[in-house]
């Protein structure tokens, strides 16, 4: 009898608490009606026959939804995003007596009616260019004027596959591929031009440098060299026949031996 009694208390009082691990927040339920206290971790005891504890996750949790979202120019957008939100621990008791243990069920509403009334204000190319960060942040900011003092923080939009219909999907590669070829051959232009400029530079100074040749070649110059030329000459072994009228040497015939 001992033993039975010894078992019954043991496991009446496994039974009449819980374990509240990091990441987790308890609250004790007491004839259906919660209680503010939130425990963040450790252990709830609590009376088995009229109490039971409700944990809810306050980490960081991620809500996936497929969906289509409607454009500017009235086309559907298949997508699929994510909600990246938190529960505010001091108000988990609120969020489950407003929205009940399904609160994850009234986001996805929220977000539906956020993104139509967001998403309509932008074109369907839109979502798929640099304004996707505008978008994932307007939602964010329109979702949060419902959620937020129901104790939800959304900490993040994520719009993590956009698929356009079929022709406009079309459209924009074509149109992008038409903005690369014309960028290819501006930077082919550019090229031709930058390299014609360097010709014409280079005859420029060709020009010049003559021209400051032909100005420097003064009749004293020119005697000056045929002097060297004709000194130079005269080093040679070879026999040489050379016509001078006494002022400028001028080599007329040169001959091997």
């Amino acid at each position: 009898m001992k033993n039975i009694l010894i078992i019954a208390a043991a496991s009446l009082l496994i039974t009449s608490c819980a374990v509240v691990r990091p990441g987790e927040a308890g609250i004790k339920q007491r004839l259906g009606k919660l209680d503010t206290k939130v425990t963040t971790q450790g252990t709830i005891f609590f009376n088995p026959f009229t109490t039971k504890v409700i944990k809810e996750s306050i980490q960081t949790n991620n809500l996936k939804l497929a969906l289509r979202i409607p454009s500017k120019e009235g086309l559907s957008v298949d997508s699929e995003i994510s909600i990246l939100y938190r529960l505010e621990v001091d108000m988990v008791p609120t969020v489950l007596q407003n929205l009940g243990p399904n609160y994850e069920g009234v986001m996805a509403a929220v977000f539906r009616s956020a993104s139509s009334d967001v998403c309509s204000q932008f074109l369907a190319k839109d979502m798929h260019s640099g304004k996707r960060a505008d978008i994932e942040e307007a939602i964010k900011t329109k979702m949060e004027e419902t959620l937020t003092s129901q104790g939800i923080i959304i900490e993040a939009v994520l719009m993590k596959s956009i698929r356009l219909p079929q022709r406009l999907s079309l459209s924009i590669e074509e149109k992008l591929q038409a903005e690369q070829d014309a960028m290819r051959m501006e930077f082919i232009l550019q090229r031709e031009r930058l390299e014609a400029d360097r010709k014409i530079i280079e005859a420029m100074g060709t020009r010049d440098a003559q021209k400051i040749l032909a100005e420097g070649l003064t009749p004293e110059i020119l005697k000056i060299r045929s002097i060297e030329a004709f000194i130079e000459l005269a080093k040679s072994t070879n026999s040489k026949v050379i016509i001078t009228d006494g002022r400028t040497p001028y080599l007329i015939n040169e001959t091997k031996n």
